[in-house]
């Protein structure tokens, strides 16, 4: 008796006569802030920000980098370097792996060498498809390789955050990763060499705490959130409220965290403008 009745309740919920329109999947997208439904066309032709409220949608890796790079010209290194399982953690492999499959990439941030409108960079781009771009072995590694490429060939060094923090199935391992690209970062910059990190939502936890917040320049993406701990963790901690818009790069820029809130669509020409006049300097 208490299954049929629950049926009942089920027919009575899904029951529709009205017709639905049909609308295929991924046709359109509706944005996280003001909600309005958006065509994809119409969204990949400005970046992926929102005309109505220019919300920033998060992008992938491969998406930055198409926008970024002048066509043709990105060689991406290390693409094979993967990190190992050091603790054991129950799951961690078998979600690599998995991840591995359903974006194509090996871990959370491609790195290599392009040009931008004809200037040769070393760019890195973290992805938070994978495992919220949080920084293991690998990630530490392939950065810190990547700010030695930049040495060696004497090339500006750009990397867009986008990370949970460090990675809590590799422990220790990942914590130390937080040094190791700091410290490249510091030899980076006694060679005289322009470092440009460009923070996008989210950049937090020990990617925040380390090569994010070192940049020679700093720039953020439009309502970004930038920090350590999340603004519930902080104000359960210290039992107060927090500012209005806490943690967001405009937050920031105010209290001079960072050098300056860009949108996606001025990206590549104010980078351009940067890089024009490092190279004249150099």
């Amino acid at each position: 008796m208490i299954d049929n009745m629950f049926d009942r309740k089920k027919e009575l919920i899904y029951d529709n006569t009205t017709p639905k329109v049909d609308i295929p999947d991924g046709l359109w997208l509706k944005c996280d802030r003001c909600k309005k439904m958006i065509y994809k066309d119409d969204l990949v032709s400005t970046l992926y920000v929102c005309t109505s409220c220019g919300y920033h949608f998060r992008i992938t890796a491969p998406q930055r980098i198409e926008m970024l790079c002048d066509e043709g010209s990105f060689e991406e290194i290390d693409r094979d370097l993967v990190g190992d399982d050091p603790l054991n953690f129950p799951g961690y492999k078998q979600k690599l792996e998995k991840l591995r499959q359903e974006t194509g990439l090996n871990e959370a941030v491609v790195t290599g060498i392009g040009r931008i409108n004809g200037i040769e960079v070393a760019l890195g781009v973290m992805d938070n498809r994978f495992l919220m771009g949080s920084m293991g072995y690998a990630v530490g590694e392939k950065i810190t390789r990547l700010v030695y490429r930049s040495i060696e060939r004497r090339l500006p060094l750009i990397i867009f955050t986008t990370s949970g923090g460090a990675r809590m199935q590799e422990g220790i391992v990942s914590l130390m990763q937080m040094a190791k690209t700091s410290a490249a970062l510091a030899k980076h910059n006694k060679e005289g060499l322009l470092y440009i990190s460009y923070l996008t939502d989210p950049t937090t936890g020990g990617v925040s705490a380390s090569f994010a917040m070192l940049g020679d320049i700093i720039l953020a993406e439009p309502g970004a959130l930038i920090g350590f701990a999340g603004p519930r963790v902080i104000e359960q901690t210290i039992r107060q409220r927090l500012p209005e818009g806490f943690q967001t790069s405009e937050f920031l820029l105010k209290h001079g965290f960072v050098d300056k809130v860009v949108d996606r669509r001025d990206m590549k020409s104010l980078l351009t403008s940067i890089l024009k006049m490092h190279v004249g300097v150099r």
